[in-house]
């Protein structure tokens, strides 16, 4: 009886043993797993273009590329189309931490840094190689420097495209032919005194309201690059594209300095990395659909007007005193250095 009780009990020992290394694994992997989902960094990603714009398809090689090279510790998750604003709203929500990345104009940029006027400079760049020169180079590294002040980190310059005019009226290729015209314009003070003083009534207006005002002709025109006149369908509702190319405006490629900052050494070179390659594609294919998008709307019945050198320099030389307005908002240095960037 001595003996079946010992056994008994030896039994019960070993089991309970058993059970207990049994649950403390299971809890182990559970808390493991809990761990590994609870440090999945997730990035918000807000624009306000749609997904058939090439800005779109670089933050689809961006998230592409980050979560390969992160093994899946990084997801990114895309919202177009301005579902969460516009580049505003996105700029604000990118400096409370709602959203960890975006890619606003730079125009708009400037309300918030007023050394983004610097970009604003009409026929700075002759260009798109003198334009990736002076953004990739010392001046543009010394402008996206400047954010960090205003809790955004700046990383890169997509491609937007040189600006041109389009407009329901008629045919523009001289300063006299804007008379009159009420023209949108992003809110940006440097954009508002250069039509004026062209001639023309420009009128602020968030991106949204812009293609039932010129459906409905509250204004007479807009302007923006091929590639998203083309995609918003603005050619539609407007007769005559002047092919002024006066702005180079890129995308600045943006991210929440705090959000950057927690980030281990490693994943911010995978965000470093991966910003980089996708600007490289992502220029390509903005310069492949810049072209094709200025034939698509030729073919649909739009006139593009092409302006001579002469033509240009009318739009220059009323526009020599923008000069100085820049740089008494952004300051001499920075002007001084994308000047000495573009020759």
């Amino acid at each position: 009886m001595k003996r079946f009780f010992i056994i008994t009990l030896t039994l019960f020992l070993v089991l309970s043993l058993v059970t207990a290394c049994g649950s403390s694994k299971q809890g182990a992997d559970s808390t493991d797993k809990n761990q590994s989902k609870a440090e999945k960094i997730v990035i918000k990603v807000g624009h306000g273009n749609p997904e058939s714009n090439a800005i779109h398809q670089g933050w689809v090689k961006f998230k592409e590329l980050v979560e390969e090279k992160s093994n899946g510790n990084m997801e990114v998750k895309i919202y177009p189309n301005g579902q969460l604003g516009g580049d505003r709203e996105l700029i604000e929500a990118l400096q409370m931490g709602n959203i960890t990345m975006g890619s606003p104009s730079s125009a708009p940029l400037a309300s918030f840094d007023k050394e983004f006027f610097v970009l604003d400079i009409p026929f700075m760049f002759k260009d798109r190689e003198a334009a990736y020169k002076a953004l990739d180079g010392e001046a543009g590294k010394e402008l996206l420097k400047t954010l960090e002040s205003f809790n955004i980190k700046g990383l890169a310059f997509m491609e937007n495209g040189f600006r041109n005019l389009t407009n329901s009226r008629n045919p523009v290729k001289t300063p006299e032919d804007l008379d009159g015209l009420k023209i949108r314009t992003m809110e940006n003070e440097i954009h508002l005194s250069a039509w004026s003083k062209l001639g023309a009534n420009p009128t602020p207006m968030a991106f949204g309201e812009l293609f039932t005002a010129l459906q409905q002709k509250t204004v007479d025109g807009q302007e923006n690059p091929f590639e998203l006149i083309y995609s918003v369908k603005f050619h539609e509702v407007q007769k005559y594209i002047s092919k002024t190319q006066h702005i180079y405006s890129p995308y600045v490629i943006i991210i929440n300095k705090d959000f950057y900052a927690n980030l281990s050494d490693e994943n911010k070179e995978i965000i470093n990395e991966c910003v980089a390659e996708a600007t490289n594609y992502q220029r390509e294919l903005a310069k492949a659909k810049d072209m094709e998008s200025e034939e698509a709307i030729k073919e649909a019945g739009v006139e593009v007007i092409e302006l001579s050198d002469t033509e240009k320099g009318m739009f220059k030389e009323k526009l020599v005193p923008l000069y100085d307005e820049v740089k008494k908002k952004s300051g001499e240095k920075i002007v001084e250095l994308f000047i000495n960037a573009t020759k």
